[in-house]
């Protein structure tokens, strides 16, 4: 067993950011907080159609679709690039929220950012969170919205081919879910998975959670709120499904392309980095970055820091070799 020391240093230009949000939130995200969490997030100013269209880039469309068997329908936020009429391919978003807060416009500004460089279309499902909702209804809400956008895709003006599934923290931790899903479940033929310090392990008891406990944004005690909302006294349990923990999967084979980034100063960094190995384990294809002192959210709370450009430009250099591949090798 390693020795377990204190948690790495924050990068300077994010910590300058960090340090005013964090006198003013809880340390830690405890079950009689989420209340409050929610309400406090209900009195901010969601992104507005007017945002989301980009001065024209994208058009903008609400639409409630079927839901899973027997559940209700779900919400999806549809954008549309208006330059072009031939099929684009297409970012399905999952956000984030720690499985217990958010909405489908929540963290949209990084896929509008590679949705703008690209020309893609956005899908942004709405999934009912935990508590109230545990799993599977999260995890199968994502996927019935994945299923029918795939369905819909000519009505949409999207290629089925070029869908590529994205989220950040538990979205990251659900689009990994979902391309499980999709595999196992002869689904929709994915072209990537871009999972953004995704949350996957209900253990919770890598290393660096241990260092991360009680300091940084989303630290381990919150991180137990989250996976205790999603699956109950089950949580830690030997028996945990893979679509509610992906870093469960013993078999992580015949996956898209993945691409995963983190910080090195954060609760996901260790579980994140296994998950690649198991894919790379599996024979898949999969991109990890690690950046040095990024804590959970850091290209968000500082994106004028450094290390969130590069973070930014790196996440696009690998949608740009995805959605165009080299056609000819290197002399």
């Amino acid at each position: 067993m390693p020795i377990i020391g204190p948690a790495p240093e924050f990068d300077p230009e994010v910590n300058v950011a960090w340090q005013p949000l964090a006198a003013t939130q809880p340390a830690s995200v405890t079950p009689d907080l989420i209340p409050f969490l929610r309400s406090q997030r209900s009195q901010l100013s969601p992104m507005t159609d007017e945002d989301l269209r980009c001065e024209g880039f994208f058009s903008v469309e609400d639409r409630s679709v079927p839901g899973p068997d027997g559940a209700p329908e779900i919400s999806l936020l549809i954008l549309r690039p208006t330059a072009t009429t031939a099929p684009t391919g297409a970012l399905y978003w999952i956000h984030g929220g720690g499985m217990i807060l958010g909405d489908n416009r929540g963290g949209m500004g990084e896929a509008l950012i590679a949705a703008r460089e690209f020309n893609l279309a956005v899908v942004s499902v709405e999934y009912r969170l935990a508590p109230e909702n545990p799993h599977p209804a999260p995890a199968e809400d994502c996927y019935a919205g994945l299923v029918w956008t795939t369905g819909h895709a000519g009505e949409l003006g999207i290629n089925p081919a070029r869908i590529i599934c994205a989220g950040g923290s538990a979205g990251g931790g659900l689009a990994a879910a979902v391309t499980l899903m999709a595999r196992d479940r002869g689904g929709p033929a994915l072209l990537g998975q871009m999972l953004l310090c995704p949350m996957l392990d209900d253990r919770n008891d890598s290393v660096s959670a241990q260092q991360m406990n009680g300091t940084g944004n989303w630290d381990r005690i919150s991180n137990e709120t989250g996976w205790e909302a999603l699956l109950g006294p089950a949580h830690g349990d030997p028996d945990v499904s893979a679509y509610a923990a992906p870093a469960r999967a013993t078999d992580l084979s015949g996956l898209p392309p993945t691409f995963i980034d983190v910080g090195s100063a954060e609760t996901f960094r260790d579980e994140d980095i296994a998950y690649a190995g198991a894919i790379w384990a599996a024979g898949g294809k999969a991109e990890l970055h690690v950046w040095p002192g990024g804590i959970h959210g850091y290209a968000v709370l500082a994106p004028q820091a450094r290390i969130s450009q590069e973070t930014v430009a790196t996440r696009l250099n690998w949608l740009r070799r995805l959605l165009h591949p080299a056609t000819t090798p290197l002399p």
